[in-house]
């Protein structure tokens, strides 16, 4: 381990800048959930079902605008992308604490939807201005500054929302997250190194070129046509309905082709390898929001409420330590052991008895918190180039955030029907099958490859 690579990269100002800008723009944002919920139910006299679906709209808003928000990044430059944002969340979160409980719904999903994409746009540009081990150190930093930001941002929501501001506490944060979407703006970190951006340029020249062949081709043919004997264009002529109508027949094939081809080159990032990455970070906000919900349920059925505080000290306090260790660290560590290793010691907290233990029991998961996270956004920045690595952080924003919508329900259900105890085992199971599952098939596809080359040496 060195780890004199955290002072080397905090030594770089735009790191540190970028950094400290997102761990400042993520405060507020953190804070929503707590203070939607809290508005709902205290000032709008909803139950915490209502509250729940209201989240549930948000959540997939997230999760359906993210993929698009990085593309935006990836297509027109971060500046250009992020004014959308910049002007909904101010917009949208000055209205939602003023309207019913039925025209909030609708709101909340266009404010997902049109969040401003900090998490996407740190990860993108920290794969950007580090490389080597330091790109390892860099995003354990950011895993371990979102850590301390769960820690500030629900415990200041719920506070503000319990003093009966949950009004003007859903403002500051449209507000609040407005300006960092500003300050992101004139800061605009780089979310590409000069390299690709002349690969482009060479990419378009050779577009020009073929288009411009193209042009001569067509040209010429109509030469030759306009050269032809009068009785040949004749027979063309007559021949010509014909043509029309099998080119009428052909165009719906000729449609479902570039349809095809278009998809095909959109997703041609997209690879087993990244899906596997996809599937840890939807494993991995499953497992945390599962045990989220079964933390809140074995201290409320105990009457010890006030005391979850601690138990998120506990449980964040390892993630910090964990992603310092990790990010210090001289070789990397394959999310899905990571991720396995999680879901695996999640399953002891079913066995806590009392506040203590249970903080106690959440430290062995809470190690291994931040390393996934920061591993996987690794993974993600090594396999997919610059030029769409912008959209391919979206959607494993999504994949996370779909793993999060996904882990407290399932957790729920257990809960209800067994007990709090439940909660654990079933978060924790499901992700140790998701791993199982994952090593298992990434070992068959090292083995047909394997199989695939020895195949051909032999030919």
């Amino acid at each position: 381990m060195n780890f004199a690579l955290y002072r080397e990269l905090l030594a770089v100002r735009p790191i540190r800048r970028l950094l400290l800008v997102g761990m400042l723009a993520r405060i507020p944002h953190s804070a929503a959930g707590v203070l939607l919920t809290l508005h709902i139910v205290l000032t709008l006299g909803q139950g915490y079902a209502a509250a729940g679906a209201a989240a549930a709209v948000m959540t997939i808003g997230i999760a359906v605008g993210a993929p698009w928000r990085g593309r935006r990044v990836d297509t027109v430059g971060l500046r250009r992308a992020l004014v959308p944002s910049v002007i909904a969340e101010t917009v949208i979160w000055s209205i939602v604490p003023h309207v019913s409980y039925e025209l909030l719904l609708p709101l909340v999903f266009v404010g997902g939807l049109l969040t401003l994409p900090i998490f996407s746009v740190v990860r993108q540009s920290l794969g950007v201005l580090a490389t080597g081990e330091q790109r390892r150190t860099a995003f354990a930093l950011d895993a371990i500054t979102t850590e301390l930001v769960f820690m500030i941002g629900p415990a200041a929501g719920a506070l503000v929302a319990t003093a009966g501001f949950s009004v003007l506490g859903l403002t500051v944060v449209g507000v609040a997250t407005s300006v960092s979407g500003l300050f992101l703006m004139w800061f605009n970190p780089p979310t590409r190194s000069p390299d690709p951006g002349l690969a482009s340029e060479v990419e378009a020249g050779t577009e020009s070129e073929a288009a411009f062949r193209t042009g001569q081709h067509e040209a010429a043919e109509a030469a030759v046509v306009a050269a032809a004997p009068a009785h040949l264009n004749e027979a063309a002529a007559e021949f010509a309905p014909l043509a029309a109508a099998e080119r009428r027949r052909a165009a719906p094939a000729g449609l479902r082709h570039k349809v095809r081809h278009k998809v095909r080159h959109n997703f041609a990032w997209f690879s087993a390898a990244v899906a596997a990455v996809f599937a840890v970070a939807a494993g991995a906000g499953m497992v945390l929001s599962g045990s989220d919900v079964g933390i809140v349920a074995a201290l409320e059925s105990g009457g010890h409420q006030a005391e979850i505080g601690l138990v998120f000290l506990f449980w964040c306090g390892a993630s910090v330590v964990g992603g310092l260790v990790y990010g210090a660290m001289h070789r990397p560590i394959s999310p899905v052991l990571l991720l396995l290793g999680m879901s695996a010691m999640t399953v002891p907290m079913a066995f806590a008895q009392d506040t203590w233990t249970l903080g106690l029991l959440s430290v062995l998961p809470g190690l291994l918190c931040a390393p996934v996270l920061s591993a996987a956004s690794e993974k993600v920045a090594e396999l997919v180039d610059e030029r769409r690595r912008g959209e391919a952080m979206g959607w494993y924003g999504s994949a996370l955030t779909g793993g999060v919508a996904l882990g407290a329900p399932l957790a729920g259900v257990f809960i209800d029907g067994v007990g709090p105890s439940a909660g654990f085992v079933a978060v924790g199971t499901g992700g140790v099958l998701l791993c199982l599952v994952g090593l298992v098939l990434q070992r068959r596809r090292r083995r047909l490859a394997a199989a695939a080359g020895y195949g051909a040496a032999e030919a």
